[in-house]
């Protein structure tokens, strides 16, 4: 069961969730980047590199059978904060089908990745119910 934790008297936040509360089996993922099963990025493009990190992960939870509805955080590493930017309205429009809700996350602009080319790498926490 997961229960989003919001101060009545905040505003709603857009894109994420101030807190969430869950319980049952924890799964973690690596930061996953946008790359294929052999490691080969499938763009130089940012929007293309989020939206396969985040098929990644997608792929990761399955495994312990959970799905992306059991995530409970994101945490983006962004190489390019002006990518980032310029391309959120494709990114969000995938990240809605992919994902389908919005976890607690964050963002940060790094100065680089660890993978030469690499744009942007996703961490994620999933709670599957007991």
């Amino acid at each position: 069961m997961t229960t989003l934790l919001q101060p009545p008297s905040w505003v709603r936040p857009k894109g994420y969730a101030n807190g969430i509360a869950s319980r049952g089996t924890m799964i973690f993922t690596s930061g996953q980047f946008g790359w294929d099963e052999k490691e080969n990025l499938v763009s130089e493009n940012y929007g293309e590199q989020a939206i396969q990190a985040l098929k990644n992960i997608v792929k990761i939870l399955a495994m312990a059978n959970a799905k992306p509805e059991h995530i409970v955080r994101l945490t983006w590493y962004i190489a390019d904060k002006d990518a980032y930017l310029n391309q959120a309205k494709l990114v969000g429009v995938a990240y809605r089908k992919i994902i389908g809700h919005f976890p607690v996350m964050s963002a940060f602009e790094v100065n680089s990745l660890m993978v030469p080319g690499a744009k942007v790498q996703i961490e994620a926490t999933a709670v599957l119910p007991d």
